[in-house]
């Protein structure tokens, strides 16, 4: 896969934020991107960490890490963190996201939430579930969430109009 030119954001200020990104490093760039992450994650109550790297069509990378509460609901998952982020500097299309944790035996996948999060954004964009030691299984926003609902959905004929107006 050619990820093409690519950034790593990685400051407060737009202009200092944006730095070359090796396009030879491509998927396994990503992936340490993501374990990278990780270990900002806040999860005091889990000690469960999960780091994401986001890769926008433009070639940016957003990176994101869980981050617990002690309301436990009120957590955020590293991949809404990294497409919030992303979403929050007008980026609305993506390439790929890798996402890493600590599990050793098995490749870390998003939850149910971030599946459909992720959705949001499109179906056919790529997804690295990965291990610490660098290895991974891709697939697909539609493969990991198949037969979905999404924002095209909402547009579609309904059978009824609610009358009083919601």
């Amino acid at each position: 896969m050619d990820m093409g030119d690519t950034q790593i954001i990685v400051g407060e200020d737009t202009a200092a934020r944006i730095l070359p990104y090796s396009p030879q490093e491509g998927i396994n760039g990503l992936i340490r991107k993501s374990l990278e992450a990780k270990e900002f994650a806040y999860c005091p109550y889990s000690k469960f960490r999960v780091g994401a790297a986001l890769l926008a069509h433009n070639g940016t990378i957003f990176t994101g890490c869980n981050v617990e509460n002690a309301c436990y609901n009120l957590g955020v998952c590293a991949e809404r963190n990294a497409i919030s982020k992303a979403v929050s500097e007008g980026y609305r299309t993506f390439k790929a996201i890798a996402i890493a944790s600590d599990l050793n035996e098995q490749f870390i996948s998003p939850c149910g939430g971030c599946r459909q999060f992720m959705r949001e954004f499109g179906t056919h964009w790529e997804v690295f579930l990965s291990k610490p030691d660098g290895s991974y299984v891709e697939m697909t926003v539609d493969e990991l969430l198949p037969v979905s609902f999404g924002p095209e959905d909402l547009k579609k004929k309904k059978v009824f109009t609610i009358q009083n107006g919601y």
